[in-house]
């Protein structure tokens, strides 16, 4: 018997994506991906439950993407911190090995239409020491959000993501047309608010999309990153990865497009985009610890 909060796996889909059982009505579930922005309906008898320990080997293979993906960015930001030594030049600005100077990454604006995956971002945020605010909104509430919260956040970075995917009783069947999608259209009209709020690609880099998004329509629109080229799923943490290499990514350097997307768990064909400055700066001298700081007072 499946029961809410249940792992399960779809046998006409061959077991391939795990899903986690959100509600049941009579004999239809509404099953959310676990690794994977993927939100559909299943009838009950189509649902197999899995082992928490046993995950499919879609989920094996995408957790040890993301463990790489990871990795990946810590190294980023060693290599980040060396450049920083080689550019100031200067010894005296390093003290026992620690940098003098301080960092200032690009800020990120995250909203998302799933509470869990939001949740899931902002503790890889927070691990990843990216200045963050993150908010639930429903995708259909996204564009009318962002006319609020732009003018007072000033993000360098905004992440528009959720749940998408191309609808099975589509009314056109052509691909092109966003009626064919869950919620592209939402994500379009949201891009199209952050882009009437600023022009600039470098001075606000837009990241839009989830599982299956209409790629080209979300680029028209004014995004720098979207997905999904081939109209694949995505794993639930691309949009992060995406956000902390610009956060990261010096003004003075173009993102290499194949490094940015090569780290992601869906790959080229998740996600692309078009060249992009990055967002971080670095400031001198190290800023001071003023509980320490002893000032003669001049006034």
């Amino acid at each position: 018997m499946t029961n809410l909060g249940d792992l399960v796996v779809r046998k006409s889909y061959g077991g391939d994506v795990t899903f986690r059982v959100e509600s049941i009505q009579r004999n239809e579930a509404m099953i959310k991906g676990t690794e994977f922005r993927l939100l559909a309906d299943a009838p009950l008898h189509d649902l197999v439950k899995v082992d928490p320990a046993s995950p499919s080997e879609k989920a094996r293979r995408a957790r040890i993407k993301a463990t790489e993906s990871l990795k990946r960015l810590h190294r980023d930001r060693q290599e980040q911190t060396e450049r920083n030594q080689a550019s100031l030049g200067n010894p005296l600005w390093y003290a026992q090995n620690e940098p003098s100077y301080f960092e200032v990454p690009g800020k990120v604006l995250h909203l998302d239409g799933d509470e869990r995956y939001l949740k899931k971002s902002l503790e890889l945020y927070e691990k990843l020491r990216v200045p963050v605010h993150g908010y639930y909104v429903a995708e259909s509430q996204m564009a009318s959000v962002l006319y609020r919260l732009l003018p007072s956040i000033h993000p360098d970075i905004v992440v528009i993501t959720g749940h998408d995917g191309v609808l099975k009783n589509r009314p056109h069947a052509d691909l092109y047309n966003l009626t064919s999608y869950k919620n592209s259209s939402h994500f379009v009209e949201a891009v199209q608010t952050a882009r009437q709020y600023e022009r600039n690609f470098d001075a606000l880099t837009v990241v839009a999309g989830a599982c299956q998004s209409h790629f080209e329509a979300l680029l028209q629109a004014g995004a720098n990153f979207a997905s999904s080229p081939s109209r694949v799923l995505i794993h639930a943490l691309d949009p992060v990865y995406i956000a902390a290499k610009i956060s990261f990514t010096s003004i003075r350097d173009t993102i290499s497009m194949m490094d940015v997307l090569n780290n992601t768990i869906s790959g080229t064909q998740g996600v692309g985009g078009i060249e992009t400055r990055g967002s971080y700066r670095i400031g001198l001298p190290k800023l001071k610890d003023l509980t320490t700081l002893k000032v003669v007072p001049s006034m």
